[in-house]
């Protein structure tokens, strides 16, 4: 079976009900700038990026960072492997450039893998390592703002960003004329809300809802997270050509019986149990004014049903 085959249905294993799942003024201000970057914005026991205050609605902390490197790992095993579906065959792209890079790892992975590369990382946050290949680096920026980088990439790569601008076709058209003629830009991301094909995720349930509420918080907060379905047009109204669009299935745990599928939502719970309270707090307070202890409540809800192997929900990609 063809793992990366959009189509494929994902057959649900054998459970019993009890069963369940896992100079001295200018370094001043250069110092004081840096300082501020490093900075962070601490709101219902969560830390938030400290420039441009409030745009990303995901906090940055600890919690978070494992959060995104098993994350990193889901998609790893969707596109078995690969970082990317780019063709650049065994040397890499020459110069690329990850944005809303994160805790780095992609950008210091592709690094690792095609040393001929040079990789540039750029987020809103400073959770970077310091310890990266000689050919990988980081800057902090909005993304939003005018992009300054003077010399053009091959490659821009971008990974669930969706949720992150008010303008997608703004940010998409920045990606293709930071392009040197001839190179590509591949968006990897997630379609919300969740679905089921046996009707196993019911409309009034806390899981649902829970999707629901992500393209309904988003939308309200001018930053909409249902988008990557009009990516295809929007890099079409962008100048892009050869557009090529895949479809893949995250189930949301270990209930598939298939041994790929069982472990990729085996990892795709351990996303999503893993931080479901940083997903939501920013959003479900600041957009539904619902407080800390409503959403924690919520979110108890959620993980629940979550480990209900009964439910054959997933996550498209």
């Amino acid at each position: 079976m063809d793992r990366l085959e959009p189509e494929n249905i994902i057959h649900a294993d054998d459970f019993d009900d009890d069963d369940s799942v896992v100079s001295a003024p200018l370094t001043d201000s250069l110092v004081s700038l840096r300082s501020s970057i490093l900075q962070h914005q601490l709101e219902n026991g969560r830390t938030y990026h400290s420039m441009s205050a409030g745009k990303y609605a995901y906090p940055n902390d600890k919690s978070e960072n494992e959060r995104l490197e098993i994350q990193h790992n889901v998609w790893l095993l969707t596109l078995q492997g690969s970082l990317a579906l780019c063709p650049f065959g065994e040397k890499g792209a020459k110069r690329v450039l990850d944005l809303g890079t994160g805790t780095g790892c992609w950008a210091i992975e592709y690094a690792d893998a095609f040393p001929g590369s040079e990789v540039i990382g750029v987020d809103l946050s400073p959770t970077q390592p310091s310890l990266v290949p000689v050919n990988c680096s980081f800057e902090i920026d909005d993304l939003e703002k005018d992009w300054t980088w003077t010399k053009p990439f091959d490659f821009v790569f971008s990974r669930v960003m969706a949720g992150s601008f008010q303008d997608y076709d703004a940010y998409i058209s920045k990606a293709f004329n930071a392009l040197e003629p001839g190179g590509w830009f591949e968006m990897q991301d997630i379609v919300l809300p969740y679905k089921s094909d046996d009707g196993t995720l019911v409309p009034e349930s806390e899981l649902c809802r829970l999707g629901n509420y992500f393209c309904e918080t988003s939308s309200l907060l001018g930053r909409p997270i249902d988008v990557p379905l009009r990516y295809k047009s929007m890099m079409q109204k962008a100048g892009f050509v050869d557009i090529v669009e895949r479809h893949y299935k995250w189930p949301l745990s270990a209930w598939p019986k298939d041994p790929h599928y069982k472990e990729l939502g085996a990892w795709t719970f351990a996303n999503l149990d893993s931080g479901l309270e940083g997903l939501t707090l920013a959003l479900f307070t600041r957009a539904l004014k619902w407080s800390r202890e409503e959403t924690l409540v919520f979110c108890a809800e959620v993980r629940k049903q979550l480990r209900d192997l009964r439910i054959h929900a997933y996550l498209p990609v």
